[in-house]
């Protein structure tokens, strides 16, 4: 994997975790010793990214598990279930979050007997943490070969090992070009409000020595019209049945001026993070967070008081600016 650093690692009986918004000012890990904490640690942004978020919830249900103490096999997974559902109730948008839970508890429901549930369900997390690793290596396998020499290349918000527990999606694609030699610039948008595009994946490109510059998301379309953007790519949190993808607010926005420039725009992200389920993005709920996080920076008012912000968390790109999907499968074009 890319970085020195481990976005999440399971230690046997409690997780560790990198504290995600004290970047990139603190480098600060937290053990988180039961469910509740791990459920909040995904509400409050410390582990963030689709890829990160499914992981960790998949090894927050496990350590509500250990807690359980009921031998009686029908109680033993109504607490299951209890414990489950807080995990899923954290975050509404996040598809990898929702498969985690999913294939857990169909791990859960098979099991015969409590003993053979506890080894199932911890058995399958750390597959999908295994599974989310692989894929997200080929990801920047076969996304770097679509970068030529001397590229200039922008993204937004953060996709790197940050946020998938692996090598990344987009910023994964990135480094792996950077380290096959070839000539890269990186134009990374900051990313309001939460500035995960200056905070983290100016973090994760210096500590990785990829020559990039910081833009404000304002900025996006000047350097697109100026034809000092060969591709822009991203992340995605859902990606619905025809292609419309939910991705940090701010990616439509690109996607529309990346067409109107005609500069191809790609979606990184693992097949988990596909939903046959939904056919079109009109069905993805968008997750709103506190206007707080737009009012203030750092925990300071910047805005008047006594006023009213939105905060959507995510928007959606429709299928039809997105020139491909690279996934571990290959480079997927429209359904």
């Amino acid at each position: 994997m890319t970085g020195n650093y481990k976005t999440v690692e399971w230690l046997g009986d409690r997780l560790l975790i990198i504290d995600q918004t004290r970047l990139p000012q603190h480098e600060t890990y937290l053990e988180l010793a039961d469910h509740h904490q791990v459920a909040e640690a995904i509400r409050s942004l410390w582990v963030r990214g689709a890829p990160a978020i499914g992981v960790a919830a998949a090894y927050g249900i496990v350590l509500g598990v250990q807690k359980i103490e009921s031998r009686d096999h029908k109680e033993f997974l109504k607490q299951y279930h209890t414990v489950a559902e807080e995990l899923a109730g954290t975050r509404p948008t996040a598809r990898n979050l929702f498969m985690a839970v999913e294939r857990l508890n169909a791990a859960a429901e098979a099991a015969a007997d409590i003993l053979t549930a506890r080894n199932a369900i911890l058995a399958e997390a750390e597959k999908i943490q295994a599974e989310e690793i692989e894929a997200t290596r080929k990801i920047a396998e076969l996304g770097a070969d679509l970068i030529n020499d001397g590229d200039t290349i922008m993204t937004h918000c953060n996709t790197g090992p940050l946020a998938t527990t692996g090598y990344g999606t987009a910023l994964g694609v990135i480094i792996e070009a950077h380290r096959r030699g070839k000539r890269i610039q990186v134009l990374a948008t900051e990313t309001r409000p939460l500035c995960q595009g200056a905070r983290l994946t100016a973090w994760e490109l210096k500590k990785e020595h990829v020559p990039f510059r910081l833009i404000t998301d304002s900025m996006a379309g000047y350097f697109l019209k100026e034809a000092r953007v060969d591709m822009v790519i991203t992340g995605a949190d859902r990606i619905a049945k025809n292609g419309d993808t939910a991705n940090k607010i701010g990616t439509y926005g690109l996607a529309v001026l990346a067409a109107a420039n005609k500069v191809p725009f790609y979606i990184a992200a693992p097949s988990s993070t596909f939903d046959p389920e939904l056919p079109t993005g009109d069905d993805i709920i968008i997750e709103e967070r506190s206007p707080d996080e737009v009012t203030h920076q750092n925990g300071k008012r910047v805005a008047p008081e006594g006023i009213e912000a939105c905060n959507p968390a995510f928007d959606v790109t429709p299928g039809g600016y997105i020139t491909g999907f690279i996934t571990e499968t290959g480079i997927r074009k429209l359904p």
